[in-house]
């Protein structure tokens, strides 16, 4: 019998990513597809430029689909299903004919916080990214529930939309403006014969719904037990643990939906603009580190990673404060490092970053911990810094509980070909899907010797936004009315 195949579909905020998966959740072949810097026009909004989300999808699969065939022989007709993974928390106008009627906006864009305002008659639709990208892919309007987290008319209970008139009609989308609603797991169309002869998908191949990108990963992560906790370290850095039901009003965290019918996620205060802090600060130093990357054949985060490696716990000193995009409730918090002297350099900025993350992460999940009357004893980290080893440890080391990273470190494109295999019969459920495709890599234990260090410096760490607040709100009044 021949082998198959699963495509995932991971539409992130820096880059869409398509792979090519067996069915033991090895990855065969992928390709990654840059998206364009955000379009801020104004004042709050932030979009996707162009159609930016379907043309980098389409490059991504078909460089994808030629590495299968090309390069690993692979007979297109043992690809089985696609599992479509998108962004969270952004919002999609869509015209009747399936088409973008304006860019997509950004989970960063102000109008996220309001409801829907109908300014085109050239909008049929409202939708998410899965929704839309579902919609090019396989022409059906079909979208999973599990996406609707944020400004719309969902009740989280249910997944489906408020039946209460006056709830329904608080966030502006009239009915007939939204997609029809499935589930994770569920087939939502098949490949048409206009985007297979875009990328090399084959045409006919059912489509799969997951649910938020977040969700995704924490499926392709393993994440069943409640007792461990998925730290996502992507632009949007957030905690999740397994939930069995809808929490009322919780305040350290929030339900979100996971990426299996009728389960969810309780996911813990973030970082906005997490990772990409790392990114904006090799930019920052962009020659130095690329040239001493290249001396030593090495790519340059791997170069950081090195440096870093010689840098002691807690930075000498330095601590990072991630808040580099502030909320819309705290639009006068910044980001910033606190504490140089001449010891410090770029390596050290570098480690106080991925501490500062961690110290923040920390803090958040004690307090969803706190809230749900539980205690984590293991971590799971997925994303791009679960490669770093120095990254691992510091997690390991500030959490004082083991540290885990899997095979698979960019675990979204993962949930969604566990998805497509449950949905697809290669897997009687997602207990077994999970067990099969998801498997542990390596485990870093806490070092005694920074455990203490790193509370004493997390308690610090947790006192300097109450310290800055005021001036930092003082500067930011200055400043707009000058």
């Amino acid at each position: 019998m021949a082998k198959k195949y699963l495509i995932g579909i991971d539409g992130g905020s820096q880059s869409t990513k398509v792979v090519i998966f067996d069915t033991e959740g090895s990855v065969v072949c992928e390709s990654s597809e840059k998206l364009a810097p955000m379009h801020t026009p104004g004042a709050g909004v932030v979009e996707h430029p162009d159609d930016d989300l379907f043309t980098t999808l389409v490059s991504a699969s078909s460089r994808t689909l030629r590495k299968f065939t090309d390069d690993h022989g692979g007979n297109l007709a043992d690809i089985v299903g696609v599992g479509l993974c998108t962004i969270r928390c952004c919002r999609a106008l869509v015209r009747s004919d399936g088409m973008l009627a304006a860019p997509v906006q950004s989970w960063m864009d102000i109008r996220l916080s309001k409801p829907y305002e109908h300014e085109s008659d050239d909008v049929a639709y409202v939708t998410t990214t899965s929704g839309y990208l579902m919609g090019r892919i396989t022409g059906s309007f079909t979208d999973t529930a599990a996406n609707y987290i944020g400004p719309w008319p969902m009740d989280v209970r249910t997944w489906d939309w408020f039946t209460d008139p006056e709830a329904f009609a608080a966030w502006g989308i009239p009915r007939d403006m939204l997609y029809t609603l499935q589930k994770p797991g569920d087939i939502g169309g098949y490949v048409t014969a206009e985007f297979a002869a875009a990328t090399g998908i084959p045409a006919g191949l059912p489509v799969v719904h997951t649910a938020n990108d977040k969700a995704a990963e924490a499926l392709g992560a393993g994440l069943r037990d409640e007792k461990a906790a998925l730290v996502s370290l992507g632009t949007y850095i957030t905690a999740m643990v397994v939930g069995s039901n809808v929490a009322e009003s919780p305040q350290a965290y929030f339900t979100n939906f996971a990426s299996e019918p009728d389960r969810y996620m309780y996911e813990s205060a973030g970082i906005r603009r997490g990772m990409w802090t790392v990114s904006w600060l090799r930019n920052l130093v962009g020659a130095e580190v690329t040239q001493g990357a290249a001396e030593l054949g090495i790519g340059a985060e791997e170069y950081l990673n090195l440096l870093a490696a010689k840098v002691p716990a807690g930075s000498d000193g330095l601590m990072c404060v991630l808040d580099w995009l502030a909320s819309p409730s705290q639009p006068h918090k910044k980001g910033m490092f606190i504490g140089f002297d001449e010891r410090h350099g770029y390596a050290h900025m570098y480690r106080s970053i991925l501490e500062g993350i961690a110290f923040r992460m920390r803090q958040n999940v004690a307090e969803m911990e706190a809230e749900l009357g539980t205690r984590i004893e293991k971590l799971v980290i997925s994303g791009g810094g679960a490669n770093s080893d120095v990254c691992m440890q510091i997690f390991a080391d500030v959490f004082n509980v083991p540290a885990a990273r899997n095979e698979m470190r960019g675990a979204a494109g993962l949930g969604a070909a566990i998805c497509a295999a449950v949905a697809c019969g290669i897997y009687p459920d997602f207990d077994v899907a999970t067990s099969r495709m998801s498997r542990e890599a390596e485990v870093f234990t806490p070092n005694p010797a920074n455990t203490g260090l790193y509370a004493e410096l997390g308690e610090v760490y947790a006192d300097i936004s109450s310290q800055t607040d005021a001036l930092l709100e003082r500067t930011s009044q200055i400043l707009s009315h000058h």
